[in-house]
């Protein structure tokens, strides 16, 4: 065989190779890490940086809902009136009323982290932390300039949230101004627009951050409680492209139209 072909039987096999070893570290539409909590923690943490991609793994989704404080009778009042897909007051599909689910309501905060807590990327400027979800490719402005919180807010689907420094490895962040319509979960817990919400972020090692999330309502719960309580979260690789998870409204009619017909079969 004349060299020249040797030469480009190598040179073709140099590629197809190489464009194996890149499709491979190039992670597309990455639902999440395999095993992401089970990891030892490695390296220090970076000093007031939480950038990257993170991911809480099993801890994604609280399907039963969570165990808050007692509800206030006007708490009580609203949580009778949610007939949600999960938890305790769980109702069949065709009597769910869950305005995520059945009409494509924004999930709101704190929803998106108390419930469908997928892989997130965060990203600092000099005066703002931005937080990326996966879920519903939604978007939170975090305010680091020093700003006071809205003290009569008009409601927003997300709030309005401030953070700080705490020290070099917590960040912490406050929002207030929720739109009453946002549940807290899929189970269907209420919130008030009274509601106020902190988020701790603790980056306990390079790859490895812990948050925890603490519900104050004193409209509609009798005393603070955790939603999150040191949910450990793992770093991604850096190429990790995070996959699309946008609910659609008309997908969600449908889905009820089909599966809450009890004369369907199963």
């Amino acid at each position: 065989m004349p060299t020249r072909c040797i030469v480009s039987i190598m040179t073709v096999a140099v590629l197809v190779c190489s464009a194996a070893v890149l499709a491979q570290n190039q992670q597309w539409n990455s639902a999440g890490l395999e095993g992401a909590d089970g990891r030892p923690p490695s390296g220090p943490a970076p000093r007031r940086d939480l950038s990257g991609m993170w991911d809480a793994g099993a801890a994604t989704a609280a399907g039963p809902g969570h165990l808050g404080a007692p509800f206030t009778p006007w708490g009580e009042q609203v949580a009778q009136s949610y007939r949600p897909g999960n938890g305790p007051r769980m109702a069949t599909l065709a009597d769910v009323n869950d305005p995520l689910s059945t009409r494509g309501d924004p999930a709101g905060f704190p929803r998106l982290v108390l419930f469908e807590l997928r892989p997130f990327q965060i990203v600092q400027t000099p005066n703002q932390v931005l937080i990326l979800y996966t879920f519903e490719k939604r978007w939170r402005v975090i305010w680091t300039d020093g700003r006071e919180l809205p003290t009569d807010p008009d409601p927003r689907w997300y709030g309005y949230s401030v953070g700080r420094w705490e020290d070099d490895d917590t960040f912490v962040v406050e929002t207030v101004g929720t739109d009453e319509r946002t549940w807290l979960d899929n189970a269907g817990n209420p919130h008030s627009a009274d509601l106020r919400v902190e988020e701790r972020y603790h980056r306990v090692a390079n790859d490895l951050l812990e948050l925890t999330v603490t519900i104050d309502d004193p409209t509609a719960y009798t005393e603070p409680w955790l939603g999150r309580n040191k949910i450990p979260l793992r770093l991604m690789p850096p190429d990790t492209d995070m996959m699309e998870m946008i609910p659609s409204a008309t997908e969600a009619a449908e889905y009820k139209r089909l599966m809450g017909d009890p004369s369907r079969p199963r």
